[in-house]
């Protein structure tokens, strides 16, 4: 079967089912070169070695920022999707009584930036996504004159919803509010134009569907909120010339790298560039792959009687499908799946499974079987 990502490019299909990227994506072998480029290069020159990729910065920036739409200038590289959370959070010049709004669903890195603006005074207000999901009416109805920002993952993490960036940023807009999103269980497989969409703030960590390092995200920070942010953690490179190393009273710079602080993730930024390139050449086969992928499994998982927790439809559907069997232990299914090498996410809420564009439907199939031969085994029992 051909798929929009090169197989020859994925170690894991070796040994694994990998049907985990929601969790950890795996890098490519084009991207584990350029890493080793790196390194042989840092450990035969040092700095003559590392500094090349440092001055390269402005063109990796202008890398990211083409693939989501943005420009380079409006692009900083963050540790992980938390502290770029905070980079915004920690910046909206808050008043008490001001508001925010976000989902009870988040996972902690875009809620605990946001929930701990309690200790200023800001109402945090959740949504409760078990009676209605984060839509643009729904959204409209939350909505009130102190709403400062409304935070939302693309995807769920937990059950694959994907949110309608546009028609959500809209909403927001109308109330004067920002538009933040947390891009890690989206980027890297649909495609997206964030100046297009009306995101204000927009990040990801690279390591789960972009195919990139741990400890390495990506800020993009829109017009609307840019230069409104204070720099709450400044640092030798927020400054207008960062080489000026002792004129301390410089203003810092205008482009969103200031929030850098510091030395960047050279590694990490590399590997997320590298892993850019790969993904840029599926075009829009690699999110209809994905698509395709999960809707097989989802008829698979019903014709063995599996409840979903994922919601599916148009505009919706993901790159995670997350089920139960119901009489069955989702702990101990998972623990056997991996056991026969088909990795996925396994809590006691049910399993996720999160396949990406070098998977195929045949190991689809191997993941439904398994299953089939697993509640079939237990019945004889």
């Amino acid at each position: 079967m051909t798929t929009p990502l090169p197989r020859s490019e994925f170690a894991v299909t070796r040994d694994y089912v990998y049907l985990n990227h929601a969790s950890a994506g795996v890098l490519p072998r084009s991207s584990v070169a350029a890493i080793d480029e790196f390194l042989l290069r840092h450990a035969e020159a040092g700095m003559l070695g590392t500094y090349p990729y440092d001055e390269r910065m402005p063109e990796f920036r202008e890398r990211i920022a083409g693939f989501i739409g943005a420009r380079g200038t409006e692009i900083a590289i963050a540790p992980n999707t938390s502290a770029a959370a905070n980079v915004v959070a920690a910046g909206i010049d808050w008043q008490p009584g001001d508001e925010v709004v976000l989902c009870d669903n988040e996972f902690p890195a875009n809620a605990i930036p946001w929930v701990a603006l309690r200790r200023r005074g800001v109402n945090v207000r959740l949504i409760q996504t078990a009676r209605r999901r984060l839509t643009p009416d729904v959204l409209a109805e939350e909505l009130t004159p102190r709403t400062r920002a409304v935070a939302v993952s693309w995807v769920s993490y937990a059950d694959g919803y994907r949110h309608d960036l546009r028609a959500l940023a809209g909403v927001a807009h109308e109330c004067g509010a920002y538009f933040c999103v947390d891009a890690i269980q989206g980027l890297g497989v649909f495609p997206v134009d964030v100046a297009d969409a009306g995101v204000d703030a927009f990040f990801a960590g690279g390591a789960k569907w972009m195919l990139s390092l741990h400890g390495i995200a990506v800020l993009y920070l829109g017009p609307r909120v840019r230069d409104r942010l204070a720099l709450a953690m400044p640092g030798w490179r927020s400054l207008e010339d960062m080489w000026d190393f002792h004129n301390y009273e410089q203003p810092f710079s205008r482009e969103a790298m200031r929030f850098e602080a510091g030395t960047p993730n050279l590694i990490g930024t590399l590997s997320l560039v590298s892993a850019i390139g790969l993904l840029e050449r599926c075009g829009d086969a690699l999110a209809a792959h994905v698509l395709a992928l999960t809707d097989r499994l989802c008829d698979g998982l019903r014709s063995l009687g599996a409840q979903l927790a994922t919601l599916r439809g148009d505009g919706i559907s993901s790159g995670i499908v997350t089920f139960s069997i119901p009489g069955y232990d989702s702990m101990e299914l998972g623990r056997a799946l991996q056991d026969r090498k088909i990795v996925t996410t396994y809590r006691p809420s049910g399993i996720r499974v999160s396949p990406h564009g070098y998977n195929t439907a045949t190991e689809i199939d191997v993941l439904l079987e398994n299953l089939a031969q697993m509640t079939r085994a237990k019945l004889l029992a």
